[in-house]
């Protein structure tokens, strides 16, 4: 045979193996074609019947498109349970069900019953409270069954914290007196209820929160680079364009607030009014220097709102709701914000109520992922309710007598200016009250870089009173005080306890690194539930970036923050 003839001999069967390979190549392709065609299907219509379903039981809901905003478009991989599936939702179920039927309940044996004028607003609150028990419940209904992400444990874990805390407030409003007391025991013959089953739920869960904890709204997979690594993160709950919006040097409002009329609203409450519900983008709210007589709430539905104000001392909300007065402490607050997503800067919030008046809130804060820049907080006792979620403070100006911060939130305080005021003669001066009710609970209250100190009224005779850095008000409460100016207002033992020796064991108060003339911990007490931390590590577990999953939102609210250490 010639080369010529071999030549060809090869390109032959060359080909003959190629034209083979090709063909199997596209029966192999038209097979996964196939298959993908009908997983994909498959997928589609399951994806459809989740959401079919997810609607219906969102729809369920006092908050509808809330829950539906909250919970479609989380994915990922499935949530770590301690039980079957099955059984964590069915314990979910029965916690609904003791919600809504707690609240039936509530109103049928009112009506049997003469209540006061401060025990009806109780109710109210309790009604209120209850409703937001059933919402929390249905969005890690909804989430866990149909959109599991192991990313969101410390969402559920925030959501079924927030439970009991809603029960516990309702329970509160019926303490003020003798008569509220024998009220409460009438209307919950089983109090702690619904409480205890939403902890069972809780404690189902075993995941650990991530440092980057999803935030529970409209995810991004769009990383914003930070300069400096430490405070690195976007806000998953806020659009590309409110993302744009936030970097610009100047924020240009959607409405005006303006006492002498020259703005859209004359007050803060109507501008609340007028603004859309569950909104996905930021609603600035200018309200322009003034002193705005008037109690505003901004309610669950307004999501995403902002106040930005003209500066601590010119902007100011006032009220002067308070216990003695006839109001309950929860209702008591100048401002109520429960709207997920709510800012604020450059604003006052305040009670005038004064210290003979007893509980009277400036500020309530039920919104998740909240944050206050350059804000202030003035009251006397309880000024300002970290009632729940997660929240975040910065360059804060707070002043108070008794528990003048006080809650269940999951809440971070960095550079703040903490001052405590005169109080009435033989009163006892204490900055936190803080109310975990169950170990499982995500809470707490965090001091870091901040500065602890007395207002000018304070200062000339604080000698005559005794002042502490908190006390417990729940049996787990949790309170860290770390890298902050302690001044000698402070007394030696550093903390206070509530009654005898109601949770000191089961407390957690820590510090960290603390200075200042009241910072030293030789005279401490000497509680189970009290320790000094000693190990970076542990102490930044309640940093920003670990214990309110900061690096996931607090970029986007242009304030200045720090993650870490």
């Amino acid at each position: 045979m010639t080369e010529a003839s071999q030549y060809i001999s090869i390109s032959k069967k060359t080909k003959k193996l190629i034209l083979a390979i090709f063909a199997s190549f596209l029966l192999v392709a038209t097979i996964i074609a196939v298959v993908t065609v009908v997983n994909s299907h498959k997928n589609s219509t399951q994806n459809d019947a989740s959401h079919a379903k997810l609607e219906t039981s969102c729809n369920s809901t006092k908050y509808p498109d809330l829950c539906s905003s909250s919970i479609s478009t989380l994915s990922g991989a499935a949530v770590t349970l301690k039980v079957p599936m099955n059984d964590f939702l069915r314990q979910i179920n029965i916690s609904i069900q003791a919600a809504q039927s707690r609240k039936v309940a509530l109103s049928r044996n009112s009506t049997q019953m003469r209540l006061n004028d401060r025990q009806n607003k109780a109710l109210n609150d309790c009604c209120g409270n209850y409703d937001m028990v059933v919402t929390d419940l249905k969005q890690v209904l909804a989430a866990v069954e149909f959109h599991p992400n192991e990313r969101q444990v410390d969402n559920l874990k925030t959501r079924l914290s927030s439970c009991p805390t809603n029960e516990k407030s309702c329970l509160d409003g019926f303490s003020h007196s003798h008569e509220d007391n024998k009220v409460r025991k009438k209307l919950f013959p089983d109090p702690t209820d619904v409480s205890e089953k939403c902890t069972q739920a809780l404690k189902m869960i075993t995941g650990e929160p991530t440092a980057d904890t999803a935030t529970g709204l409209k995810t991004t997979n769009r990383k914003l680079k930070e300069d400096n690594d430490r405070n690195e993160g976007g806000a998953e709950w806020l659009s590309v364009t409110d993302r744009r919006l936030f970097q610009l040097s100047s924020l240009t409002p959607d409405v005006v607030v303006a006492a002498d009329g020259s703005g859209n609203y004359k007050t803060v409450s109507a501008a609340v009014a007028a603004a859309p519900k569950y909104s996905s983008k930021r609603y600035i709210i200018r309200i322009k220097a003034g002193v705005y007589r008037e109690n505003v709430e901004v309610p669950k539905e307004k999501s995403n709102i902002m106040f930005l104000g003209d500066g601590r001392k010119t902007t100011i909300i006032t009220g002067c709701r308070n216990v003695v007065g006839g109001s309950t402490t929860y209702h008591s607050a100048t401002v109520a914000v429960e709207g997920q997503g709510f800012l604020a800067r450059d604003i006052t919030f305040q009670n005038t109520a004064g210290p003979s008046k007893y509980q009277a809130v400036a500020l309530r804060v039920e919104s998740d992922f909240a944050a206050f820049y350059k804000c202030g907080m003035l009251g006397y006792q309880n000024t300002l309710y970290v009632h729940s979620n997660r929240q975040f403070f910065r360059n804060c100006f707070i002043a108070g007598t008794i528990d003048f911060i006080f809650g269940n939130a999951a809440a971070v305080f960095q550079d703040c200016d903490i001052r405590a005021r005169r109080p009435n003669p033989g009163q006892t001066i204490t900055i936190t009250a803080q109310g975990r009710s169950d170990p499982t609970q995500n809470t707490g209250i965090v001091i870091q870089k901040c500065r602890i100190g007395v207002t000018s009224d304070l200062h000339p005779v604080r000698s005559n009173f005794s002042a502490y850095l908190g006390r417990p008000w729940k049996e787990y409460a949790r309170t860290v005080i770390m890298q902050s100016s302690i001044s000698d207002v402070i007394h030696p033992a550093g903390w206070n306890g509530l009654k005898g020796r109601f949770a000191l064991s089961t407390l957690s108060f820590a510090e960290y690194e603390n200075s200042g003339a009241g910072a030293g911990t030789s005279k401490r007490v000497t509680w189970e539930g009290y320790k000094m931390i000693t190990s970076a590590t542990e102490a930044q577990s309640f940093t920003p970036r670990n214990f309110i999953g900061g690096s996931s939102w607090l970029k986007s609210t242009t304030f200045p923050f720090c993650l870490d250490l």
